[in-house]
């Protein structure tokens, strides 16, 4: 019964949440949207830094959309990509739910030992949270810079130019991708764990069309910036 009880109250509270951010949206969408925006500008300078530092890959394979012509499978590739790292975002932001909001009602009802272990998972769960985050960012930041070394040198420009180049399609890209996790972070910083159910949900959302236009612009528009300014293509 208490299962059933507590149960509800995370699913009102829920919907109470929904219910606010859709009577006045902006003060959250600005939080989101900002700290994701940070986070991935400070990723792409992670990547530029990288590109510069590391070897180039000689043998490049041909990129989609500049030296053959993009189709659906190459479409369906980069989202798959995308959709994985967004649901482990995702699924952080729920974990920081349940770590944050779920175990404080359940230690309401817990005693002795029972109750020892629940008030140590939280800051497990956090932790967890955390390392996924880092995980992430520095996986990401490791790929990309690579990539981005190998690119520039097949391209024959430089690491900053490249950049440059994908700077439009990539912001949007990232600030889809980290929104769930900037929701965990603006929900932390004032104790809103309870709102993180909901935040999850409105951010990937907000993503999906996000992480579609990315893709339309990185297999239609970035090729032909890349021929425009590349000496090798």
């Amino acid at each position: 019964m208490s299962d059933g009880i507590g149960y509800e109250r995370r699913l009102a509270g829920t919907r109470e949440t929904l219910a606010r951010w859709r009577i006045e949206p902006r003060p959250v969408l600005r939080e989101w949207f900002g700290a994701a925006a940070l986070v991935g500008l400070g990723l792409l300078g992670a990547v530029l830094v990288i590109a510069y530092l590391l070897t180039p890959d000689p043998f490049l394979i041909g990129i989609v959309g500049v030296w053959y012509a993009p189709d659906l499978e190459a479409a369906g590739e980069v989202l798959l990509r995308n959709s994985l790292v967004l649901a482990l975002h995702a699924f952080a932001c729920v974990a920081g739910f349940l770590a944050g909001s779920a175990l404080a009602l359940e230690n309401e009802r817990r005693s002795g030992i029972s109750l020892w272990v629940h008030e140590r998972a939280r800051p497990v769960a956090l932790a967890w949270v955390l390392g996924v985050t880092v995980f992430s960012l520095c996986s990401q930041a490791l790929e990309l810079g690579f990539t981005a070394s190998t690119l520039a040198a097949s391209f024959d420009i430089s690491p900053a130019l490249l950049i440059a180049t994908v700077f439009p399609h990539a912001m949007v890209e990232l600030v889809a991708l980290f929104l769930p996790l900037a929701a965990w972070t603006m929900a932390s910083r004032r104790d809103g764990w309870d709102e993180l159910l909901a935040a999850t949900a409105v951010t990937v959302t907000l993503a999906i069309p996000m992480l579609l236009a990315a893709v339309v612009w990185e297999l239609e528009v970035w090729p032909l910036i890349v021929r425009g300014i590349s000496p090798s293509v």
